[in-house]
Formats: C-alpha cells, structure tokens, sequence
C-alpha cells in the first residue's frame, strides 16, 4: 500500500487538506469540515498568523474528551483550530521541507531490523477509509508477519509506551529532523533556528497555550509528527544495539512496531531482556516511558501474537441462536477484553447480521437488550457509535413514545454519573437529532449543530479577514441532517463499510 512518504509536497498538502486528514475521529457525518478547510487554504494571510498572540490564549483548539473505563480515567482529543492547521500544512509542504521529511524517514528506516507499519495510508477505494486500510495493514504486516517469525524465532517482548502522544516533548522534534546533537549546539551558540522541526515545534506551542509537553490527538498530520519521534527512537535504538560493546552480543532480532506498540523477535529471552533495556533508555531520553501493565515476554509465539480478544471470540461466538444470547456473548467479550478491537467488530457484526434485518422484535422486552447495549458503552467508549447505531434500530421498533422516553432519559443519566463524556453526547445527539432536533446538550459540539453562533475554537487572534471566513462555512451541513433518517445507517458508524 502507499504510504503518505510516497507522495510529492503537491500531493502531500492535498491530502493533508481532506477532511478525514484534519479529523480522524469518530464523529457524526453531519460535522463538515472540508468547506472551512478549502476556504482557508485559499487566504494568503495564513503565513503571517499572529501565533505569538495565539499562545497566550487556552481554547485556540477545540478540546473534547472521552471516558476510558466509565470511572475517572480519560482520553483527549482535539480538533485543531483551522487557520494553524492550514499554516501548519502549508510549512510541512513546502517542498523543500517535505523533501527534508522524507529523506529523514529514509534515514529512520534504513536498518530493516526495526520495521515500522503505522505511516498513514492513502485510501484509493471507494470501499475503504485510509483508516480502515491501515488497520488492515496492521492485520496483513503485523500479525501475519508476526506468525511468520516464529519460523526463525522462539521468543518475543510485546510492548508499548505510556500516553504516547500526552508525552511528547515538543523540542524532540527538531531533535528529530535535525539532530539533538545539532540543535543544542546552535542554541548554545544563541543562533535563532528557522528549521521545519523548530517550526513545528513552535505551531504546536502556540495552539496549547506555550505548553512544550503533549500534541494534539486527532489528525492525521498529528500522526505523522508523532512517527517522526517515534522514528527517531527506532534510528537512536539501532545505533546503541550497534554498539561496538553490544553488536557481538545483540544481532538475531527483529523488531515490528506500529505507532507505540513494539514487538521485539529473538532467539532468547536474554536477548530480548538487553533490547528492552536499551529500548527504554532510549524511550526514556525522549521523555517517553514503557507502559509496564503491556509488557511482556512469551516463548509462545503463535499463540501470543495474536491479541486474546481475538481468540476469544473466535472461541465464544459459536452457536449464539437468540439475539439476546449473541448479545450476552459480546457482553462477556466487552468484560473480559475491554475496549478491545474484537468487540468493536463483534458489535458491528451483530448490527450488520442480527439487528438491521429486524421488522419486529419478537424475543420479549427490548429494553433488556438495551439496558446490556448501554452498560457495554458505559465502559467502552470507542463501541460508543457502534452502540448507538444499535439503539436507533431498536427503539424504531417500539412502538411506545412514553418507552422511549423513559428509555432515552435512563441513558442520559446513567451517563451523567461519570465525567468527561464529551463524546458520547456527540453520538447521543446523533441519536435523538431526528426525533428532537433542538434537544439540548452541555457539549458545545453539540450546541454548535443549532447555533452557529458559538464559536468552538478562539478565534479573537486572527485578522478579520480569516474571521470572516470561520463565520461564512459553517462546519455543520445542514443538507446532510436533513437526509439522515432516525435509523443510523451502517455505513455511518463503520469506517469499513464492506470492508472488514
């Protein structure tokens, strides 16, 4: 498949403009961004943003934030404001910079003894988002290589790293593209650096508040950014396993990584024990840090490459005859492997196969479906489309208005019990926006849907001709909610449409 490296600094900022590019997070179809984004890409007032002006300020980038396990941890996401991400774009395409980018990538990969399968993809079907074909390549290069290797070896470490992107530190960036080495020298010599990576660097600072620790999550150049690091590292790793006082002792490895999560092939576990230690040392000098609860080692390679949700499903879902036994089974999966990728699919195949087909629903009280459906979202928050799908089929069927709102006012304050649930009442809104269009929500998201007044992202900073702008393409698209039906369509809520 090509990779975004493949592609010319013309091509590059083209994708990087589309608008699953600047969000790659699950929202409803009605949020548009393309309009506001080919807008701003056309002012050429762009390369001269205030940024200084912008670091000052909390909320340039819109902030949301999803629960991790229906108690009190979370996840951020972001949405970057679109007048940085344009400018952004416009200083990484330059073609000098993205030539600079490229060769750099060139220079991480050049050992075939790390091997990394997490530089974004670029979708040519139809059928397929470029986030549906890169988690295919994670399936094709990753677990099927992984199976491959047991051939060659008897061991292997599977790892990752603690809150990747809440980590970095943003001056390894330019480390990354220039040399640590290099830019502490010119810093030490007082001389002012206009480099791609000190430009990044610097973006980044200005869209959270000065803050040098974290980058947004949520992008797809964010991904890319966050693979120059993660890049670095692996070119940093090599060179110490390489290491005059090591290369006698560490040669037969392999190691795939894709984005955080490492897997380290040996013949031995001694072996594996000397990369890991090396790997965290190098971890460690990018202010990076193993996420000890991930880490382990098994001389059981075919058995342990593949994830245990995934052999546990394929286990539990033989012979599930009622709908409400298949739901009890995915239940279970949701308990034992939380927020796991084979609950996600086992979800949508339950919707694809059991629900949609549904005239009538003749097993008895929906609600207890429902009541399982909620209680799986309640600790799994990326089911929470999937899920919501489900509920827009089942309640079309009840034919009681008091159920469903007896049903709908339930959920609500189910979820009102936990924090940070920013996400799920996105989907929620989603949800009812058929049957109450002007339901109210307490996530300006949502508000945004019927006031286009509300501005989610400060854009007091900028020039009145980019205002103008934000005030003239509106991000939702009202044709699109008009055309939804109450029914929430499959292929709204799978990124794999029929591809999975």
């Amino acid at each position: 498949m090509k990779t975004i490296l493949e592609l010319s600094h013309t091509e590059a900022k083209q994708y990087f403009l589309k608008q699953e590019s600047y969000c790659n997070i699950d929202l409803p179809k009605y949020f548009d961004f393309q309009p506001l984004l080919n807008a701003l890409s056309k002012i050429g007032s762009i390369e001269g943003l205030p940024l200084d002006k912008a670091k000052k300020l909390d909320d340039v980038n819109y902030k949301f934030l999803t629960n991790k396990d229906g108690m009190y941890a979370w996840r951020p996401f972001q949405l970057i404001n679109p007048a940085i991400y344009i400018y952004l774009v416009n200083k990484i395409t330059n073609e000098k910079n993205w030539e600079l980018i490229v060769r750099r990538f060139e220079k991480f990969q050049e050992n075939k003894k790390i091997r990394c399968y997490s530089i974004p993809v670029i979708s040519s079907s139809k059928d397929s988002s470029s986030k549906a074909k890169s988690i295919f390549n994670w399936w094709q290069e990753i677990e099927q290589q992984s199976l491959e290797l047991a051939l060659d070896y008897d061991c292997f470490m599977n790892t990752d790293i603690t809150d990747c992107y809440g980590s970095i530190y943003t001056h390894t960036i330019p480390w990354a593209l220039h040399e640590k080495a290099k830019v502490k020298a010119d810093i030490l010599k007082g001389e002012r650096r206009k480099e791609i990576g000190d430009k990044i660097d610097a973006t980044i600072q200005s869209m959270q508040y000065s803050q040098t620790n974290g980058i947004p999550q949520g992008s797809v150049l964010m991904d890319l950014i966050a693979e120059m690091i993660l890049g670095y590292a692996d070119m940093l790793l090599v060179e110490k396993i390489n290491d005059e006082k090591t290369k006698s002792i560490i040669e037969d490895y392999q190691i795939l990584r894709f984005r955080d999560d490492y897997r380290v092939f040996a013949t031995n576990q001694e072996t594996l024990i000397k990369i890991a230690k090396l790997l965290t040392e190098t971890l460690m000098d990018l202010n990076f840090k193993l996420n000890t609860q991930k880490t382990f080692i098994s001389n059981n390679i075919i058995s342990d490459v593949i994830k245990p949700d995934k052999i546990y499903w394929n286990e539990a879902k033989q012979g599930s005859k009622t709908i409400q036994k298949h739901l009890f089974l995915i239940y279970s999966l949701s308990k034992k492997h939380p927020n796991s990728g084979s609950l996600t699919t086992a979800l949508t195949k339950f919707l694809e196969d059991r629900i949609s087909p549904l005239k009538l629903y003749k097993e008895g009280n929906s609600k207890v479906l429902i009541s399982i459906l909620v209680d799986i979202a309640f600790k799994n928050p990326r089911t929470y489309p999937i899920i919501i799908a489900i509920l827009s089929k089942i309640l079309s069927l009840e034919t009681k208005s008091e159920t469903i709102i007896e049903i709908m006012n339930s959920i609500e304050k189910k979820f009102d019990r936990i924090p940070n649930v920013g996400h799920f009442l996105i989907w929620l809104q989603r949800l009812t926006i058929k049957i109450d269009r002007y339901k109210n929500y307490s996530e300006s998201l949502c508000q945004k849907v019927n006031n286009k007044d509300i501005n989610i992202w400060d854009i007091s900073w900028l020039n009145k001709d980019i205002q103008q702008v934000f005030y003239d393409n509106s991000i939702i698209n009202d044709e699109d909610i008009d055309k939804l039906d109450k029914v929430i369509a499959i292929n709204e809520v799978t990124i794999f449409n029929k591809f999975y």
